[in-house]
């Protein structure tokens, strides 16, 4: 069930990219440039990793590449704290306090992810491959 938790959270996560792409775009690192392109890029990244966790024979895969997607938008979290969030986005996405309250968040998504990579506990590499 974890996993699949998991792969839900990334097709949803992912799917947003393109249903508020001006949303993820806001909070691009200034210095990556192509915000547009990058939250295209990652969006489809995290929907297709979210495919492969679903499917027994790619679930490791899918797991690895949840794991570098959330480690490679953490920087985005960082931006829209330091941005003091999402100016004009209504609560709680405008609220500097839960945009930095996001940034350590990140760390039980890394190991949520990180569990289902084969690296984790032992628990997470039994079953089925």
């Amino acid at each position: 069930m974890s996993r699949l938790g998991l792969a839900a959270l990334m097709v949803s996560a992912g799917s947003m990219h393109f249903v508020v792409p001006g949303s993820y775009a806001r909070i691009v690192p200034r210095f990556l440039g192509h915000a547009r392109g990058l939250v295209a890029v990652t969006g489809a990244a995290e929907v297709v990793a979210g495919a492969l966790l679903v499917v027994p024979r790619t679930r490791r895969v899918g797991a690895w590449a949840s794991f570098v997607l959330l480690l490679c938008v953490w920087p985005a979290n960082v931006q829209m704290a330091l941005d003091g969030g999402l100016e004009g986005a209504g609560f709680p996405l405008d609220s500097p306090v839960l945009a930095w309250v996001r940034v350590p968040l990140q760390v039980p998504l890394l190991t949520w992810a990180w569990r289902h990579t084969g690296r984790g506990t032992p628990a997470a590499s039994a079953g089925p491959r």
